[in-house]
Protein backbone atom coordinates (compact mmCIF):
# COMPACT_ATOMS: atom_id res chain seq x y z
CA UNK A 1 0.00 0.00 0.00
CA UNK A 2 1.18 3.47 -0.87
CA UNK A 3 -0.04 6.95 0.82
CA UNK A 4 0.92 9.56 -1.02
CA UNK A 5 1.03 13.24 0.15
CA UNK A 6 1.29 16.57 -1.52
CA UNK A 7 2.05 19.53 -0.25
CA UNK A 8 0.81 22.73 -1.52
CA UNK A 9 3.58 25.44 -2.21
CA UNK A 10 2.86 28.64 -0.99
CA UNK A 11 4.27 32.04 -2.73
CA UNK A 12 7.85 32.92 -1.61
CA UNK A 13 6.57 35.96 -0.49
CA UNK A 14 3.91 34.39 2.12
CA UNK A 15 6.26 31.85 3.56
CA UNK A 16 7.20 31.99 7.23
CA UNK A 17 9.38 29.31 7.52
CA UNK A 18 11.00 26.36 5.47
CA UNK A 19 8.99 25.14 2.72
CA UNK A 20 6.93 22.19 2.86
CA UNK A 21 8.09 19.18 0.67
CA UNK A 22 6.55 18.46 -2.44
CA UNK A 23 5.49 15.16 -1.97
CA UNK A 24 5.95 12.61 0.86
CA UNK A 25 5.30 9.06 0.36
CA UNK A 26 4.60 6.06 2.70
CA UNK A 27 5.13 2.57 1.65
CA UNK A 28 3.96 -0.52 3.80
CA UNK A 29 5.26 -4.05 2.27
CA UNK A 30 2.24 -6.56 1.89
CA UNK A 31 4.58 -9.38 3.12
CA UNK A 32 6.36 -8.29 6.00
CA UNK A 33 4.39 -5.19 6.97
CA UNK A 34 7.54 -3.02 6.94
CA UNK A 35 8.04 0.61 5.86
CA UNK A 36 9.30 2.16 3.18
CA UNK A 37 9.65 6.20 2.67
CA UNK A 38 10.45 8.96 -0.44
CA UNK A 39 10.56 12.65 0.08
CA UNK A 40 10.57 14.66 -2.94
CA UNK A 41 11.45 18.15 -1.48
CA UNK A 42 11.78 20.35 -4.75
CA UNK A 43 12.33 19.44 -8.59
CA UNK A 44 14.49 21.05 -10.63
CA UNK A 45 14.26 20.97 -14.61
CA UNK A 46 11.59 18.10 -13.32
CA UNK A 47 14.01 15.72 -11.88
CA UNK A 48 15.60 15.74 -8.09
CA UNK A 49 18.39 13.42 -6.69
CA UNK A 50 18.87 11.95 -3.18
CA UNK A 51 20.10 8.50 -1.99
CA UNK A 52 17.74 5.67 -0.57
CA UNK A 53 19.05 4.58 2.86
CA UNK A 54 18.03 0.77 4.75
CA UNK A 55 17.90 0.63 8.21
CA UNK A 56 15.86 -0.16 11.35
CA UNK A 57 14.20 2.78 12.99
CA UNK A 58 14.10 4.99 10.05
CA UNK A 59 11.25 7.35 10.23
CA UNK A 60 9.43 9.21 7.53
CA UNK A 61 10.83 12.54 9.49
CA UNK A 62 14.27 11.56 9.18
CA UNK A 63 13.89 11.16 5.45
CA UNK A 64 12.39 14.34 5.13
CA UNK A 65 15.02 16.06 6.70
CA UNK A 66 17.83 14.14 4.81
CA UNK A 67 15.53 15.52 1.59
CA UNK A 68 15.90 18.89 2.57
CA UNK A 69 19.76 18.52 3.13
CA UNK A 70 19.81 17.29 -0.77
CA UNK A 71 18.58 20.22 -1.72
CA UNK A 72 20.87 22.14 0.20
CA UNK A 73 23.65 20.05 -1.14
CA UNK A 74 22.38 20.24 -5.09
CA UNK A 75 22.49 23.85 -4.37
CA UNK A 76 25.37 24.81 -2.41
CA UNK A 77 27.42 23.07 -5.67
CA UNK A 78 26.05 24.80 -7.86
CA UNK A 79 28.22 26.77 -10.71
CA UNK A 80 26.26 28.72 -13.57
CA UNK A 81 29.13 27.59 -16.28
CA UNK A 82 29.56 24.40 -15.32
CA UNK A 83 27.38 21.15 -17.51
CA UNK A 84 25.99 19.78 -14.74
CA UNK A 85 23.44 22.13 -13.34
CA UNK A 86 21.51 21.42 -9.96
CA UNK A 87 18.63 18.62 -9.64
CA UNK A 88 16.13 19.50 -6.50
CA UNK A 89 16.45 17.33 -3.31
CA UNK A 90 15.03 14.01 -2.21
CA UNK A 91 15.66 10.77 -0.61
CA UNK A 92 14.18 7.26 -0.13
CA UNK A 93 14.36 5.07 2.95
CA UNK A 94 13.08 1.88 4.11
CA UNK A 95 12.60 0.70 7.66
CA UNK A 96 14.34 -2.57 7.38
CA UNK A 97 17.85 -3.32 8.98
CA UNK A 98 20.30 -4.67 6.43
CA UNK A 99 21.48 -8.00 8.07
CA UNK A 100 17.17 -9.07 7.80
CA UNK A 101 17.26 -12.08 5.61
CA UNK A 102 14.39 -10.37 4.04
CA UNK A 103 16.20 -7.32 3.65
CA UNK A 104 16.85 -7.74 -0.47
CA UNK A 105 13.26 -8.99 -1.06
CA UNK A 106 11.57 -5.88 0.94
CA UNK A 107 14.15 -3.59 -1.28
CA UNK A 108 12.63 -5.21 -4.51
CA UNK A 109 8.81 -4.40 -3.84
CA UNK A 110 10.21 -0.78 -2.30
CA UNK A 111 11.58 -0.09 -5.73
CA UNK A 112 8.21 -2.06 -7.78
CA UNK A 113 6.52 0.86 -5.81
CA UNK A 114 8.02 3.96 -6.45
CA UNK A 115 8.95 3.12 -9.77
CA UNK A 116 6.75 5.68 -11.41
CA UNK A 117 9.12 8.22 -9.80
CA UNK A 118 11.94 6.17 -10.51
CA UNK A 119 11.34 6.08 -14.25
CA UNK A 120 10.86 10.11 -14.67
CA UNK A 121 11.67 12.23 -11.89
CA UNK A 122 13.74 10.87 -8.79
CA UNK A 123 17.10 9.45 -9.51
CA UNK A 124 19.01 7.65 -6.40
CA UNK A 125 22.08 5.84 -5.22
CA UNK A 126 23.62 3.98 -1.98
CA UNK A 127 22.91 5.40 1.02
CA UNK A 128 23.47 4.16 4.52
CA UNK A 129 23.00 0.11 4.88
CA UNK A 130 22.87 -0.30 0.92
CA UNK A 131 25.39 -0.29 -1.39
CA UNK A 132 25.10 0.55 -5.23
CA UNK A 133 25.89 -2.76 -6.41
CA UNK A 134 23.15 -4.00 -4.69
CA UNK A 135 20.99 -1.32 -5.45
CA UNK A 136 22.16 -1.81 -8.96
CA UNK A 137 21.16 -5.59 -9.23
CA UNK A 138 17.59 -4.69 -7.77
CA UNK A 139 17.01 -1.96 -10.39
CA UNK A 140 17.83 -4.33 -13.30
CA UNK A 141 15.42 -7.26 -11.44
CA UNK A 142 12.50 -4.80 -11.79
CA UNK A 143 12.99 -3.60 -15.14
CA UNK A 144 15.13 -0.54 -14.88
CA UNK A 145 17.55 0.58 -17.03
CA UNK A 146 18.98 2.19 -14.04
CA UNK A 147 18.89 4.05 -10.58
CA UNK A 148 19.53 7.50 -12.16
CA UNK A 149 17.14 7.09 -15.19
CA UNK A 150 14.66 9.96 -14.88
CA UNK A 151 18.29 12.45 -15.14
CA UNK A 152 19.11 10.99 -18.87
CA UNK A 153 16.18 13.24 -20.79
CA UNK A 154 18.89 15.97 -19.71
CA UNK A 155 21.73 14.76 -20.93
CA UNK A 156 23.34 16.18 -24.56
CA UNK A 157 24.80 13.18 -25.40
CA UNK A 158 23.39 10.32 -23.20
CA UNK A 159 25.04 7.04 -24.71
CA UNK A 160 28.50 9.17 -24.10
CA UNK A 161 27.26 10.17 -20.37
CA UNK A 162 26.51 6.78 -19.08
CA UNK A 163 29.58 5.49 -20.58
CA UNK A 164 31.39 8.24 -18.69
CA UNK A 165 29.73 6.73 -15.69
CA UNK A 166 30.10 3.45 -16.25
CA UNK A 167 33.65 3.58 -16.84
CA UNK A 168 34.72 5.53 -13.54
CA UNK A 169 32.74 3.29 -11.43
CA UNK A 170 35.03 0.96 -12.84
CA UNK A 171 38.13 2.73 -11.52
CA UNK A 172 39.98 1.10 -9.00
CA UNK A 173 42.47 2.68 -6.54
CA UNK A 174 44.41 0.53 -4.62
CA UNK A 175 41.96 -2.20 -4.66
CA UNK A 176 39.01 0.44 -3.75
CA UNK A 177 36.24 1.16 -6.52
CA UNK A 178 36.74 5.13 -7.09
CA UNK A 179 32.94 5.69 -6.37
CA UNK A 180 33.49 4.53 -2.55
CA UNK A 181 36.43 6.99 -2.46
CA UNK A 182 35.04 10.53 -4.08
CA UNK A 183 32.87 10.94 -0.75
CA UNK A 184 35.51 10.66 1.84
CA UNK A 185 38.16 12.20 0.00
CA UNK A 186 35.75 15.47 0.42
CA UNK A 187 35.18 14.60 3.99
CA UNK A 188 38.75 14.79 4.58
CA UNK A 189 39.37 17.68 2.73
CA UNK A 190 36.75 19.53 4.58
CA UNK A 191 38.56 18.78 7.75
CA UNK A 192 41.58 19.42 6.36
CA UNK A 193 40.77 22.79 5.10
CA UNK A 194 38.69 23.43 8.83
CA UNK A 195 42.24 22.75 10.52
CA UNK A 196 44.09 25.42 8.92
CA UNK A 197 41.42 27.96 9.15
CA UNK A 198 41.43 27.18 12.77
CA UNK A 199 45.05 27.08 13.00
CA UNK A 200 44.90 23.59 14.60
CA UNK A 201 48.29 21.61 13.85
CA UNK A 202 47.58 18.52 10.89
CA UNK A 203 50.32 16.62 11.37
CA UNK A 204 49.81 13.97 14.38
CA UNK A 205 46.58 15.57 15.07
CA UNK A 206 44.26 12.19 16.24
CA UNK A 207 40.92 11.42 14.25
CA UNK A 208 38.00 9.74 15.80
CA UNK A 209 35.26 8.04 12.92
CA UNK A 210 31.95 6.62 13.78
CA UNK A 211 30.99 4.48 10.71
CA UNK A 212 33.51 2.74 8.95
CA UNK A 213 31.45 1.91 4.78
CA UNK A 214 32.25 3.65 2.27
CA UNK A 215 32.07 7.41 3.36
CA UNK A 216 33.86 6.87 7.05
CA UNK A 217 36.21 4.47 5.73
CA UNK A 218 37.32 6.58 2.71
CA UNK A 219 37.25 9.45 5.13
CA UNK A 220 39.87 7.27 7.34
CA UNK A 221 42.04 6.94 4.34
CA UNK A 222 42.99 10.23 3.62
CA UNK A 223 43.20 11.73 6.74
CA UNK A 224 45.59 9.11 7.54
CA UNK A 225 47.55 9.69 4.00
CA UNK A 226 47.58 13.10 5.07
CA UNK A 227 49.35 12.69 8.45
CA UNK A 228 46.54 12.38 11.09
CA UNK A 229 46.63 9.52 13.89
CA UNK A 230 43.41 7.76 13.26
CA UNK A 231 43.17 6.75 17.24
CA UNK A 232 39.18 4.98 17.14
CA UNK A 233 37.04 3.61 14.80
CA UNK A 234 33.14 2.58 15.53
CA UNK A 235 31.03 -0.10 13.73
CA UNK A 236 28.01 -1.39 15.01
CA UNK A 237 29.89 -4.18 17.06
CA UNK A 238 31.33 -1.54 19.14
CA UNK A 239 34.74 0.95 18.97
CA UNK A 240 38.62 -0.10 18.18
CA UNK A 241 40.91 2.20 19.46
CA UNK A 242 44.78 2.46 19.89
CA UNK A 243 46.64 6.24 20.84
CA UNK A 244 49.08 5.33 18.76
CA UNK A 245 46.96 5.44 15.36
CA UNK A 246 45.37 2.41 14.09
CA UNK A 247 45.69 0.32 10.72
CA UNK A 248 43.40 1.95 8.49
CA UNK A 249 44.77 0.32 5.73
CA UNK A 250 44.55 -3.55 6.79
CA UNK A 251 41.16 -2.98 8.03
CA UNK A 252 39.46 -1.36 5.19
CA UNK A 253 40.81 -3.96 3.28
CA UNK A 254 39.38 -6.71 5.74
CA UNK A 255 35.60 -5.07 6.62
CA UNK A 256 32.61 -6.39 5.76
CA UNK A 257 30.14 -5.05 3.07
CA UNK A 258 28.73 -3.10 5.68
CA UNK A 259 31.35 -1.58 7.35
CA UNK A 260 32.11 -4.00 10.08
CA UNK A 261 35.62 -4.50 11.33
CA UNK A 262 37.12 -7.98 11.00
CA UNK A 263 38.47 -8.34 15.20
CA UNK A 264 40.68 -10.82 14.40
CA UNK A 265 42.34 -8.53 12.11
CA UNK A 266 43.21 -6.19 14.90
CA UNK A 267 47.27 -5.64 16.30
CA UNK A 268 47.90 -6.78 20.39
CA UNK A 269 47.87 -2.80 21.12
CA UNK A 270 44.60 -2.38 19.46
CA UNK A 271 41.31 -2.24 22.46
CA UNK A 272 37.74 -3.21 22.06
CA UNK A 273 35.33 -0.75 23.75
CA UNK A 274 31.59 0.00 23.81
CA UNK A 275 30.17 0.88 20.83
CA UNK A 276 29.39 4.50 22.66
CA UNK A 277 33.19 4.77 23.82
CA UNK A 278 33.52 7.07 20.17
CA UNK A 279 32.31 9.86 21.75
CA UNK A 280 34.50 10.58 24.27
CA UNK A 281 38.11 9.66 22.69
CA UNK A 282 40.73 12.19 22.96
CA UNK A 283 40.80 13.75 19.53
CA UNK A 284 41.14 17.25 17.37
CA UNK A 285 38.42 15.50 14.91
CA UNK A 286 35.55 13.79 15.10
CA UNK A 287 33.69 12.89 11.93
CA UNK A 288 30.40 10.86 12.72
CA UNK A 289 30.11 9.18 9.27
CA UNK A 290 27.10 6.46 9.93
CA UNK A 291 23.70 7.44 11.57
CA UNK A 292 21.81 10.69 12.14
CA UNK A 293 21.28 12.38 15.30
CA UNK A 294 24.17 10.37 17.05
CA UNK A 295 25.00 13.68 18.76
CA UNK A 296 22.76 15.09 20.74
CA UNK A 297 21.12 16.91 24.26
CA UNK A 298 22.19 13.78 26.07
CA UNK A 299 25.80 13.53 25.04
CA UNK A 300 27.70 16.51 23.55
CA UNK A 301 28.76 17.20 26.81
CA UNK A 302 31.31 14.34 26.44
CA UNK A 303 32.51 15.63 23.34
CA UNK A 304 36.24 15.86 23.63
CA UNK A 305 37.19 16.94 19.98
CA UNK A 306 38.04 20.92 18.70
CA UNK A 307 36.13 20.23 15.33
CA UNK A 308 33.20 17.81 14.05
CA UNK A 309 33.35 17.31 10.48
CA UNK A 310 29.66 15.80 9.58
CA UNK A 311 30.11 12.65 7.00
CA UNK A 312 26.64 11.29 7.95
CA UNK A 313 23.28 12.99 7.44
CA UNK A 314 22.17 14.84 10.62
CA UNK A 315 24.46 13.12 13.03
CA UNK A 316 24.70 16.43 15.49
CA UNK A 317 21.07 17.74 16.05
CA UNK A 318 20.23 21.85 16.34
CA UNK A 319 19.52 21.59 20.37
CA UNK A 320 23.86 20.11 20.30
CA UNK A 321 24.89 21.98 18.16
CA UNK A 322 24.81 25.44 20.27
CA UNK A 323 26.41 24.77 23.46
CA UNK A 324 29.09 22.87 21.38
CA UNK A 325 29.67 25.99 19.32
CA UNK A 326 29.55 27.60 22.96
CA UNK A 327 32.38 25.81 23.77
CA UNK A 328 34.37 26.03 21.03
CA UNK A 329 33.62 23.21 19.22
CA UNK A 330 33.22 24.18 15.21
CA UNK A 331 30.89 21.45 13.22
CA UNK A 332 31.19 21.30 8.95
CA UNK A 333 27.32 20.87 8.46
CA UNK A 334 26.87 17.84 6.55
CA UNK A 335 24.85 19.62 3.83
CA UNK A 336 28.49 20.77 3.02
CA UNK A 337 31.54 18.14 4.04
CA UNK A 338 29.36 15.28 2.26
CA UNK A 339 28.34 16.79 -0.48
CA UNK A 340 30.85 15.47 -2.97
CA UNK A 341 29.54 12.08 -3.28
CA UNK A 342 26.62 13.33 -5.22
CA UNK A 343 28.29 16.02 -6.81
CA UNK A 344 30.80 13.39 -8.24
CA UNK A 345 28.22 11.72 -10.19
CA UNK A 346 26.93 14.74 -12.23
CA UNK A 347 30.05 16.09 -12.74
CA UNK A 348 31.17 12.83 -14.26
CA UNK A 349 27.48 11.78 -15.96
CA UNK A 350 27.56 15.87 -17.42
CA UNK A 351 31.12 15.77 -18.68
CA UNK A 352 32.85 18.23 -16.35
CA UNK A 353 35.61 15.65 -15.35
CA UNK A 354 36.57 12.65 -17.01
CA UNK A 355 36.65 9.39 -15.28
CA UNK A 356 39.47 8.89 -13.91
CA UNK A 357 41.09 9.24 -10.29
CA UNK A 358 43.26 12.33 -10.56
CA UNK A 359 40.65 14.44 -11.93
CA UNK A 360 37.76 13.38 -9.99
CA UNK A 361 40.13 13.65 -6.67
CA UNK A 362 41.45 17.04 -7.84
CA UNK A 363 37.77 18.29 -8.38
CA UNK A 364 36.29 17.09 -4.78
CA UNK A 365 39.62 18.75 -3.42
CA UNK A 366 39.36 22.31 -4.66
CA UNK A 367 35.23 22.20 -4.64
CA UNK A 368 35.99 21.62 -0.91
CA UNK A 369 38.14 23.68 0.22
CA UNK A 370 36.42 26.67 -1.48
CA UNK A 371 33.09 25.92 0.18
CA UNK A 372 34.62 25.34 3.40
CA UNK A 373 36.90 28.51 3.35
CA UNK A 374 33.89 30.82 2.29
CA UNK A 375 31.72 29.17 5.18
CA UNK A 376 34.00 29.86 7.74
CA UNK A 377 35.40 33.28 6.67
CA UNK A 378 31.26 34.36 6.51
CA UNK A 379 31.00 32.60 10.38
CA UNK A 380 33.70 34.26 11.28
CA UNK A 381 33.06 38.04 9.86
CA UNK A 382 29.31 37.55 10.95
CA UNK A 383 29.87 35.53 14.16
CA UNK A 384 27.07 33.10 13.10
CA UNK A 385 27.61 29.49 13.20
CA UNK A 386 29.13 27.37 10.47
CA UNK A 387 25.45 25.82 9.35
CA UNK A 388 23.67 29.23 9.12
CA UNK A 389 26.36 30.81 6.98
CA UNK A 390 26.23 27.66 4.55
CA UNK A 391 22.57 27.78 4.89
CA UNK A 392 22.23 31.44 3.65
CA UNK A 393 24.86 30.85 0.44
CA UNK A 394 22.48 28.05 -0.43
CA UNK A 395 19.26 30.50 -0.27
CA UNK A 396 21.48 32.69 -2.20
CA UNK A 397 21.98 29.90 -4.95
CA UNK A 398 18.49 28.96 -5.16
CA UNK A 399 17.34 31.95 -5.26
CA UNK A 400 19.22 31.85 -8.47
CA UNK A 401 18.67 28.68 -9.57
CA UNK A 402 14.82 29.35 -9.29
CA UNK A 403 15.52 32.84 -11.13
CA UNK A 404 17.10 30.71 -14.08
CA UNK A 405 14.86 27.57 -14.25
CA UNK A 406 11.24 28.41 -12.84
Amino acid sequence: MVEVVQQPVAPAEEQTGPRPPLLELTWTDPITGKRGFLVIDRLVRGVCSGGLRMREGCTLAEVRGLARGMTAKEALNYDPAARYLPLGGAKGGIDCSPYDPESRAVLRRYLQAVRPYLERSWTTGEDLGLRQDTLDEVVAEVGLRSSIQAVFPLLDDEPAAIQRLADAFAVKVDGISLDELVGGAGVAQAALTAMAELNLPQDGARVVIQGFGSMGGATARFLAEAGLRVVGIADVHGTIANPEGLDVERLLLTRDPFGAIDRTQLRPTDQELPREAWLTLDTEVLVPAAVSYCVNTANHSRVAARLIVEAANMPVTPEAEAPLAARGVVVIPDFVANSATNSWWWWTLFGDINPNAPESFTKVRTQMRHLVTQILTRSRTTGELPRTAATAMTTENLTAIEARFG
